[in-house]
């Protein structure tokens, strides 16, 4: 017999959550590799994928400038709406950039990089939702 599963230890189920999160993400169609990112220090806090012809620790890194640079843009012109997603499209990718929206997730967000011919954007972005909605930290 089983008894009640046990508690929840903060710390640790947070990173268990963002692996489980980023092998989720792995798993939408095209993907290349996720980060879940700190914009504010621009430090990966989890990654998955990349290679040596994707560095997605840089990648994750530099992107933090983008989402700056939207959220100030935002500010300036009086926007208070919060971003949904960032969409770089390349020609041979895609770059989602997903801000989470939980209180705990405040100034963290996913990166995810597709490989534009076997994505479908719709489905990824979607899938991202689901992801980021259900994940803790």
């Amino acid at each position: 017999m089983s008894g009640p599963p046990p508690p929840r230890t903060g710390i640790v189920d947070g990173m268990a959550e963002m692996d489980v999160a980023l092998k989720d993400a792995m798993q939408i169609g095209g993907a290349i590799g996720v980060a879940l990112v700190d914009h504010t220090s621009g430090m990966a806090l989890g990654t998955v994928g990349g290679g040596k012809d994707f560095d997605l620790i840089t990648a994750a890194a530099a992107n933090t400038d983008v989402i700056r640079a939207k959220l100030r843009t935002m500010e300036m012109l009086g926007l208070n709406e919060p971003i949904e997603d960032v969409l770089v499209t390349l020609d041979s990718q895609y770059h989602l950039i997903r801000p989470l929206t939980a209180r705990s997730g405040h100034g963290l967000f996913l990166y995810l990089a597709l490989h534009k011919d076997r994505a479908n954007l719709a489905m990824a972005r979607h899938q991202l939702r689901n992801i980021e909605q259900a994940l803790e930290i």
